[in-house]
């Protein structure tokens, strides 16, 4: 089957589902399709806890943020976005406020503004502990609503089809009839999040295999930073529990970092102790955890707190909890560090356009020079709306010049299908634990050398795979993540430095490699 759209988004996070809206307004009589491989919730914004950054009264200003953010991403920030990005937080979130969303309110009646690690005051508006959450439940609601959106779920981008660094759409497969369609488009706009699923351990959902960052790779772009990956420093440790986060707002409410003897250890590491940049915290904890063989340590607030403020200030978390039998205000919380959020991803203008024409790229798949070589908390979410608004701008004053242009059709030349679905799985998991032991949260260079020459292994295997046997949304993501997991790699090895989130033992200090990192094809 053939369809045809003229704008097509891809991802149904902050950033999809807000472009999608904000084009709805702007071009009402142009058609925009929205695919996405699982269910319009499932994305990282509707498992952001801590909330979204902004500059809302009269204790903070635009300066202060801006050079929050500088600092926090320590040399690598394009200044100029950032001062954009910033300056148009209080508007954006306005916005937001009257689609719907109810902000957290204290005694006051005044927005109940939390403080997170870098932040020099109180900025970051929430929803209690979900507010990822609400922002996605409440965009989904007004997105239905859009009589010129369309929406597919459970249908699963392949690849794009790019030509001569155009791109014309992309082959989609719909995972109930199994087919794969050609969805051709004026223009194709990527908003599929990170690919923290390249880890052992994340804070991520399932859907984070890192589709866009290397359907984009594959179709010319350019890939940059992609060495600075954010590891969150508290994800509850619990046989049982998967990819549950505990947020840093925790922490900027008085929770303090414990080893399993009950000492506190952050003072050793950093003046800002628990409120110290994530990338430091999470150094900590890993240099606790290999000098005691420790498997995790405590985060402890029921010390601080009383029973009645925790469970009014992180009812999704005490709940969380409490369905493993920890009861969050009388016992500290097991936590490790876990992989969080893609720093890089494929270079883009603040509007999400690349060097390919027609394609552009928002939200965490994007590097827009914002976080450089390290994200200051809570300034994804606001980047996802503002990148979102600027896009939507660009496209509606270019989108009438385009025209839809169709492509071949998916060839699936002699594969059949899979009775060796065991490799899919034995990949994916080596990939995770080599990524983790390797190219982790401390690299040294022979580690990234075995790591490089594992990828280079198994992307031969994951390739002859895929184009032995039928498509199916396993071998997509394993793919995917086997390529971004190559791009990580020959990033870190090509930085020979220390900075921000790369820590890397053989190069304990930063030197003057102060600009990014770019990968192109080939590698």
């Amino acid at each position: 089957m053939k369809l045809k759209t003229d704008i097509l988004i891809i991802g149904s996070g902050i950033s999809g589902l807000s472009l999608a809206l904000y084009l709805s307004k702007l071009i009402p009589d142009e058609k925009i399709l929205l695919i996405t491989k699982e269910g319009l919730h499932e994305s990282s914004t509707f498992y952001a806890q801590g909330g979204i950054a902004s500059v809302w009264n009269s204790n903070d200003n635009f300066e202060k943020h801006i050079q929050d953010t500088l600092i926090a991403g320590d040399g690598l920030c394009d200044e100029a976005v950032v001062r954009k990005i910033i300056s148009q937080a209080p508007k954006r979130i306005n916005e937001l406020i009257e689609l719907g969303i109810e902000f957290t309110c204290n005694s006051n009646g005044e927005y109940d503004l939390g403080k997170e690690g870098g932040h020099s005051v109180r900025r970051v508006l929430h929803v209690n502990d979900q507010t990822g959450q609400s922002i996605e439940q409440t965009l989904i609601e007004n997105v239905r609503k859009a009589s010129n959106v369309e929406i597919k779920e459970k249908w699963c981008a392949v690849n794009l089809f790019a030509k001569n660094f155009r791109c014309y759409g992309v082959y989609a497969l719909n995972q109930e009839s199994q087919e794969i369609h050609n969805i051709a488009a004026k223009t194709t706009v990527l908003a599929t999040g990170g690919a923290g699923k390249i880890y052992l351990y994340t804070t991520n959902p399932d859907i984070a295999s890192g589709d866009g960052i290397a359907m984009a790779y594959r179709a010319g772009a350019t890939i940059a930073n992609m060495e600075f990956y954010q590891f969150h420093p508290t994800c509850l440790f619990h046989p049982y529990a998967k990819s549950f986060l505990i947020t840093e707002a925790m922490r900027g409410e008085g929770a303090i970092l414990k080893d399993l003897r009950g000492n506190d250890f952050m003072e050793k590491y950093h003046p800002q102790k628990e409120l110290a940049p994530r990338d430091i915290v999470s150094r900590a904890i890993d240099a606790e955890l290999k000098r005691s063989g420790d498997d995790h340590v405590y985060l402890d607030i029921a010390s601080y707190k009383d029973s009645d403020f925790i469970k009014s200030h992180f009812p999704g978390i005490y709940n969380a909890c409490l369905d493993f039998n920890i009861d969050i205000t009388k016992q500290p919380i097991p936590v490790v560090p876990a992989a969080h959020y893609c720093c890089g991803g494929v270079k883009t203008k603040i509007d999400g356009s690349t060097e390919v024409k027609n394609l552009f790229v928002i939200g965490e798949s994007a590097c827009t020079g914002l976080h450089g070589s390290n994200r200051l908390a809570s300034n994804s979410l606001l980047e996802g709306v503002v990148t979102a608004y600027e896009c939507a701008n660009s496209l509606a004053g270019e989108i009438q010049k385009l025209s839809v242009e169709e492509f071949p059709e998916w060839e699936p030349g002699n594969a059949v299908p899979s009775t060796e679905a065991v490799v899919l799985s034995q990949n994916w998991d080596e990939i995770r634990r080599f990524m983790w032991n390797y190219v982790g949260i401390v690299r040294t260079d022979k580690r990234l050398q075995r790591a490089k020459k594992r990828i280079n292994l198994l992307l031969d295997e994951i390739d002859q795979y895929y184009w032995d046997f039928k498509i199916e949304k396993n071998l997509v993501e394993l793919r995917n993540l086997a390529t971004v997991a190559k791009i990580l790699i020959v990033s870190a090895i090509s930085r020979k430095e220390s900075r921000g989130i790369h820590y890397n033992l053989d190069y304990p200090n930063k030197s003057e490699m102060s600009r990014p990192t770019v990968i192109r094809r080939p590698w």
